[in-house]
């Protein structure tokens, strides 16, 4: 038997994480937009806490890559350059591509059934002109996709693009004349995969990341090869 060294009973979440999950929401939805200062008088005074959790939660939003330490200055949200927006969705091409191909070579219906059901919650979105539900559908078929590959490794990488996809679907959502549009790009991908047509499925996964990149980065492309210079 293995004699295990003293180990702390686990306590529930601790006050450090409950700040943390909460910005880190506020983050994604753009309640906290990118480039906003984080005070730490005021946000401790909200959340009626003592400033070493607080300062604790944003280190670990430090960590994540969602805030950024200026010295003398103190914390803001990250602001999304055009380098930005490219990095993220470059990584985001390799971990959906590889996601995709491991669902195409499984059971293809089941995931499109999943995905399906996604979509449809953008559909009523659209429907109900809520653009921040929509995009919180927009990324749960995202997160299904990758979900869908069965593989750990991808799930955990794509952790964080996703929260920073989020960011990004906060701006994204005022560059589409119809929303429709974006019903449309995930439905075609999902009717490609049940037929599984790996050819038009990953192309049109690739071109779904490639629009996406050039309404939030104009003259940024992914097929240039190389992340555009940040001023």
């Amino acid at each position: 038997m293995v004699t295990l060294p003293d180990i702390e009973p686990v306590s529930r979440e601790s006050t450090a994480a409950v700040i943390a999950r909460q910005l880190r929401d506020a983050i994604m939805t753009g309640a906290l937009p990118p480039g906003t200062q984080l005070g730490e008088t005021d946000l401790a005074a909200r959340f009626q806490v003592s400033r070493g959790p607080l300062r604790e939660a944003m280190q670990h939003l430090v960590s994540e890559g969602l805030l950024r330490s200026e010295r003398h200055r103190g914390l803001f949200v990250i602001d999304l350059e055009p380098g930005d927006v490219y990095d993220i969705y470059l990584a985001r091409s390799a971990v959906e591509r590889a996601a995709l191909l491991r669902a195409l070579r499984g059971d293809r219906d089941a995931v499109a059934a999943i995905l399906e059901q996604t979509v449809a919650d953008m559909a009523a979105a659209a429907d109900d002109d809520d653009p921040a539900a929509l995009s919180t559908a927009d990324l749960r078929f995202h997160e299904a996709l990758i979900n869908a590959s069965g593989s750990k490794r991808l799930v955990r990488m794509a952790r964080t693009l996703l929260i920073e996809t989020r960011m990004c679907l906060s701006l994204l959502q005022n560059t589409y004349q119809r929303v429709e549009e974006r019903v449309d790009e995930h439905t075609r991908i999902i009717d490609a995969l049940r037929a599984g047509d790996d050819e038009t499925a990953l192309h049109l996964l690739e071109a779904h990341m490639e629009d996406a990149v050039q309404r939030l980065a104009p003259g940024t492309s992914l097929k240039q090869g190389a992340a555009p210079a940040v001023p």
